[in-house]
């Protein structure tokens, strides 16, 4: 902590040692004259890559490059290959219309299965075509939409998850009434949930045929097929293991069932945990022999946000589960050896995260790519070659062959390369005894000892943390002049469960103060103009703004989007009320708790920042019911303060057209109050 507060302090008194920490050579000032600044318009050119499968034979890599379709203003995704020993990716569909997604090889390499929009209703289904690309063949016609899939060991069949028992429109075209006797009624960009549940079926890829595998009033979820072609590993919350609700806990279980219609399931995780919510999006994986699953758990219920995800292994044969790697960080998307050996996970870090490779017998733990980046996805072929999704403050997610170094596969966004990017550097202060991090930005042009307007975004979550990776508006906000920071607060990952659950029922206490410390630790060191300060976030991000301008008045302009400031007009009408009941409890049994974390609402004369308020209209995840209330609080107070609604969103927002007028606001709005 000391080394990176003094070599920051160091960095103000002189103009070269700036350079030096910011990491650019003198060639690269010049060179920088030549780059222009990055605008709002760049975010339509922005490329996000993901999803990376390898071809069995280790040559070939597909994946998905998603981007903005400006004339039908909706991002467009399509599936691209790429050699893995080196060469010119290519696109493997075109499609104006459909976007293609989730791309899998089939196990004997001549096929690829992935996830399309049907012609007539536009759900979700399953299509196939040769691996080389040409004519698409459509699999599936569930009426409610795929959700995932796995190939079988055949290359024949795949096993689904899929919506079943959607309420259907009569004849004329009318929707039923929305009947709803669910404890968790909603889900976002779902909708009501009424009689609708996740089940699992088997389809056949040469004659379409699909037959229900598992079916009845509970969700299947995430089914993989084991190696040997025997079983299906899937989760569920089973209704035998308790007698309270399923939507009331989080307790599922990964259970094994063989791969036809009838088999009776058998049960492998036994622990009043969570065992792969479907929510982490990372299916149990088998071992190469069929003997073992390997799967993330996290805790109880009550700690589901908050206690870092980890790795269980059960022997098939037994059903004998153990303990592996046990440290106090999460792991993601965990996947076995080729032989069998080691197992492979992302671990998230303080402001990174890195892939590991952990030995499946001691738990031994070995980083394959510590630094300062963000890996968020990777596949390994069989004969052990690794690709790897992977960012860092400069360049935004592309694939990465990990053999040697980081070797680049995919070049989809080298446009940046006549782009003037600002540098980001980490920094720690500490508050009331506990060491906090963030990231700061500067703006080009930067001189050492000038105190700039600066904009400190808010995270969301809450459990999530600032890494080191691509991000669009702090460079937008940077070209503009703007400092940047993100602090990451106790209630932030990458720091352990402890500092995780610092914010357990408390919402905006400590968190808010390390905001606060955080503004005070830069503005003495003098890089941050105190009298021009910004706040800003989505989602929790949202909230601790709201928390923050409630606290104190020092920032002079935020942006609060979609978020909430009143828990009692929350409960019941977002798709939380589980995790506010054994987070905060009941609001008629723990009134003093939800009037302690609603008050930015209830104490809103208090606020004097100007305040633009955003929200998606469909929103289940946060509703506009939030930001509605703050806004018309702010109007009442005579706060200067706008409502800005995104027709037909949800939480994520998705219409190009939208995400370019919100950063267009931020950024007026910031100058509006931050430019004097």
């Amino acid at each position: 902590m000391n080394k990176i507060i003094l070599c920051l302090a160091a960095s103000l008194l002189c103009p070269s040692a700036l350079w030096a920490e910011l990491k650019l050579e003198p060639e690269s000032e010049q060179k920088l004259e030549s780059l222009r600044a990055m605008q709002v318009a760049d975010l339509n050119r922005l490329a996000d890559v993901s999803a990376p499968n390898f071809s069995p034979d280790g040559s070939q890599l597909v994946y998905v490059v998603n981007k903005v379709n400006s004339e039908l203003d909706k991002y467009h995704s399509d599936l691209w290959a790429v050699p893995y020993q080196g060469g010119k990716a290519k696109p493997l569909t075109t499609t104006k219309e459909r976007s293609e997604w989730a791309p899998q090889y089939s196990p004997n390499g001549k096929h690829i299965a992935f996830l399309s929009s049907d012609k007539e209703d536009e759900s979700t289904q399953v299509f196939m075509m040769k691996a080389g690309g040409g004519s698409v063949k459509q699999l599936t016609h569930i009426v409610g939409g795929v959700i995932a899939f796995d190939w079988a060991p055949d290359s024949q069949h795949l096993v689904l998850s899929a919506w079943a028992n959607i309420p259907q429109p009569n004849k004329a075209g009318t929707a039923p009434p929305i009947v709803i006797d669910r404890f968790q009624f909603m889900l976002d960009e779902v909708g009501y949930l009424t009689t609708q549940r996740s089940h699992l079926f088997i389809v056949n890829s040469k004659n379409k045929k699909t037959t229900t595998l598992l079916a009845g009033n509970q969700d299947y979820w995430m089914p993989t097929w084991s190696p040997d072609g025997q079983w299906i590993a899937y989760v569920t919350k089973d209704p035998n293991k308790t007698s309270m609700d399923a939507d009331r806990h989080a307790d599922s279980d990964v259970f094994i069932v063989q791969a036809k219609a009838g088999a009776s399931p058998q049960r492998i995780s036994h622990d009043s945990a969570t065992d792969v919510d479907p929510y982490w999006a990372s299916p149990p994986q088998w071992s190469p022999d069929s003997q073992q699953l390997v799967w993330l758990t996290s805790n109880e219920s009550k700690w589901f946000f908050y206690a870092p995800s980890q790795l269980s292994v059960a022997d098939i044969s037994t059903k004998k589960v153990r303990q592996l790697a046990r440290i106090d960080r999460f792991f993601y998307l965990p996947k076995w050896s080729p032989d069998g050996q080691s197992i492979y996970a992302l671990i998230e870090q303080d402001r990174y995260t890195s892939l590991a490779k952990i030995d499946a017998a001691s738990g031994s733990i070995n980083y394959l790519n510590k630094g300062e980046h963000f890996s968020l996805d990777y596949d390994i072929s069989g004969n052990g070659q690794i690709a790897l999704l992977n960012s860092n403050t400069q360049r935004p997610f592309e694939l990465m062959a990990l053999d040697k170094g980081m070797r680049p596969l995919s070049h989809h966004n080298d446009w940046l390369q006549d782009v003037q990017l600002a540098n980001t550097q980490a920094f720690t202060f500490n508050n009331n005894g506990h060491e906090i991090g963030g990231l700061l930005m500067l703006p080009a042009g930067y001189q050492a000892g000038q105190a700039v307007p600066t904009i400190f975004r808010v995270h969301g979550g809450p459990v999530y943390q600032f890494s080191h990776e691509f991000m669009s508006d702090w460079q937008i906000y940077a070209a503009k002049g703007y400092a940047v920071v993100g602090i990451n607060p106790r209630g932030s990952s990458g720091k352990g469960f402890d500092y995780s659950k610092a914010i357990y029922a408390d919402w905006g206490n400590v968190d808010a103060s390390d905001i606060l410390a955080g503004s005070d630790y830069l503005i003495e060191q003098g890089i941050v103009d105190k009298n021009r300060m910004g706040i800003g976030g989505w989602s929790y991000g949202s909230m601790l703004s709201n928390y923050v301008i409630a606290t104190d008045t020092r920032f002079k302009a935020a942006v609060s989007g979609a978020g909430t400031a009143n828990i009692f007009g929350t409960y019941g009408h977002d798709q939380y009320s589980r995790e506010y009941e054994y987070e905060l409890g009941t609001p008629w049994h723990n009134s003093e708790i939800y009037q302690r974390v609603s008050f930015p609402f209830l104490q809103a004369h208090k606020i004097t920042t100007p305040t633009l308020y955003q929200c998606s209209e469909k929103d289940f995840n946060v509703p506009c019911l939030g930001a509605e209330q703050m806004y018309q609080a702010l109007k009442s107070l005579k706060v200067d303060t706008q409502l800005v609604i995104y027709p037909g969103q949800y939480h994520s927002i998705t219409v190009p057209s939208y995400l370019i007028d919100r950063m267009q606001r931020n950024v007026a709005w910031y100058d509006k109050y931050l430019r004097h």
